[in-house]
C-alpha cells in the first residue's frame, strides 16, 4: 500500500497502473471533501486516449461514483463531486504555465514525456500526495532525481499484475522476447530498460496538416483480435510529409472499416494502400466502392520503404498519439552480440506499417511510382450532388 508522499509507479504496458491510480483518485475524491485533484499529461491528445478514457470507463463501470459525481464538465476536463472536490484533466506547455493553480494531489501520467522544470512547479504547489507512472523504455528525471530519496516510494508492475489482461494480450506482451529483449525488458517485465537504435529520428510532432499540403494517400494495415487496424492519411508538402492517424483499434470487421472511413469523412475517390497479404479484405473494400490496393511488396521491400521515408522530414500531427507511440518504439534488431542489423523489430507498427504502404506504392521513384504518376480521380457530378447524397464532403 502506498504510503509516501510520492509514489512512483513504474510499469509494463497493460500492467494497469494509470487505472488503478485512478481508482485510487476517485476514492479520494468521493471520501474527502473539498479535495483538488490534478491529472497531468504531456499534452491532451495523450489524455483524452489515455488516462481521461480509463476515467470515463470507470465512472462509467460504477453506480456509486454516478451517485456521488455532480457533474462532469466536457469543456474543463473536470469530474465535480458534490461534497465539493473536483478531478481536472490538464496539460501545461512551460513551467511558467505550471504555476497556476494548487492542489491536494497530483497524478503526473505517463511522466517521461513531462519536463522536470514543469514537474518541479506542480509538485511544490501539491499539499498531500504526488503520484506518477510511466514505461521506462530509459532512465530520466524520475530515476536522477526521486527514487531513491526520502519520502519516495517505488512500485513497479506488468502485465501480470493485472487479472482482467486477457490471454491474447498476454501472449503478445511476451512474444516480444523473441524479436526484441529490451523491448520485452521494458514493456512485459517493467524494468528500465535502455532502448536506442530507433528506426525513425527524422519526425517531429505538428499541430495540424497544412492547408494547402497535398493528400497523396491513405494506408491501412488489418488487424482484428490482437494486433489493431490501423490507418492514416499522408499529404506532401516542400518535400515534406505530414501524416494524420485516423483510427487505430482492435475488433473491426471490413464493415466497421468502411463506417470508420466514412465517419473519418475519406472520399471513395481516395486512394487507400492496404496490406497487400489481405487480398479478402482488399476486395470485401473494394465491392462496398472505396478505392483499395494493395500494397506493392517485394524483397527487401520494409528496408526500402524505410529507406524511402527516411529521406524526408515527417510531420506527425498531436492528435495522432498512437503513431507517435510507435515511432518512439520501433527500432532495429540485433544480434546476439547487441550488433544492430538492418531489419526492424515485427512489432509497434500497425501505423508505421500503412506509412510505409504508401511509401512504396506513392513515393518509390524507382519503379516509377511517385505522386506525380498518381491519376486523377474522375470529377464528381456538378453541383455537389455526390456530396449531398452521401451526407459528407468529398477529400479529393
Amino acid at each position: 500500500m502506498a504510503t509516501a508522499n510520492v509514489v512512483i509507479n513504474q510499469g509494463g504496458t497493460s500492467s494497469g497502473k494509470t487505472y488503478a491510480i485512478e481508482q485510487v483518485l476517485f476514492c479520494l475524491a468521493a471520501a474527502n471533501p473539498k479535495q483538488v485533484i490534478t491529472v497531468v499529461g504531456q499534452d491532451m491528445p495523450n489524455l483524452k486516449s489515455g488516462a481521461l478514457r480509463d476515467a470515463h470507463h470507470i465512472y462509467d463501470a460504477s453506480a456509486l461514483l454516478q451517485r456521488l459525481v455532480k457533474n462532469y464538465h466536457i469543456s474543463n476536463r473536470i469530474y465535480e463531486f458534490y461534497n465539493g472536490s473536483i478531478i481536472e484533466f490538464k496539460s501545461y506547455e512551460n513551467a511558467q504555465d505550471a504555476k497556476s493553480g494548487k492542489r491536494d494531489y497530483l497524478f503526473v501520467n505517463e511522466a517521461n514525456g513531462i519536463a522536470w522544470d514543469v514537474y518541479t512547479e506542480l509538485a511544490l504547489r501539491t499539499k498531500k500526495r504526488i503520484y506518477i507512472d510511466y514505461n521506462p523504455n530509459t532512465g530520466f528525471w524520475v530515476h536522477e532525481k526521486l527514487i531513491g530519496k526520502p519520502g519516495v516510494q517505488l512500485l513497479i508492475s506488468d502485465h501480470r499484475h493485472n487479472p482482467f489482461a486477457d490471454a491474447p494480450l498476454r501472449a503478445k506482451i511476451e512474444a516480444l522476447k523473441n524479436e526484441d529483449l529490451e523491448l520485452w525488458k521494458v514493456y512485459a517485465r517493467g524494468l528500465t530498460g535502455k532502448i536506442s537504435g530507433l528506426v525513425f529520428n527524422n519526425w517531429h510532432v505538428c499541430e495540424q496538416i497544412p492547408p494547402d499540403a497535398g493528400l497523396i494517400a491513405a494506408g491501412l494495415d488489418f488487424g482484428f483480435t490482437i494486433d489493431e487496424t490501423g490507418c492514416l492519411l499522408v499529404y506532401k508538402q516542400n518535400g515534406e510529409l505530414w501524416i494524420e492517424e485516423l483510427f487505430y483499434e482492435t475488433g473491426l470487421t471490413n464493415t466497421d472499416i468502411a463506417a470508420r472511413l466514412r465517419q473519418h469523412r475519406i472520399g471513395k475517390a481516395t486512394e487507400i494502400i492496404a496490406d497487400s497479404a489481405e487480398p479478402k479484405s482488399i476486395e470485401e473494400l473494394k465491392r462496398q466502392g472505396w478505392f483499395v490496393t494493395g500494397a506493392k511488396k517485394g524483397a527487401d521491400s520494409v528496408a526500402h520503404s524505410i529507406d524511402i521515408l527516411k529521406r524526408y522530414k515527417l510531420n506527425v500531427t498531436r492528435n495522432s498519439v498512437n503513431l507517435r507511440k510507435e515511432l518512439g518504439k520501433y527500432r532495429w534488431k540485433t544480434d546476439q552480440n547487441g550488433k544492430t542489423i538492418n531489419q526492424p523489430i515485427d512489432s509497434c507498427n500497425h501505423l508505421i506499417d500503412p506509412l510505409r504502404y504508401v511509401a512504396l506504392n506513392k513515393l518509390n521513384t524507382k519503379s516509377g511510382m511517385g505522386i506525380k504518376s498518381r491519376l486523377p480521380a474522375p470529377p464528381p457530378p456538378e453541383g455537389g450532388v455526390l456530396e449531398e447524397l452521401l451526407g459528407y464532403p468529398i477529400i479529393p
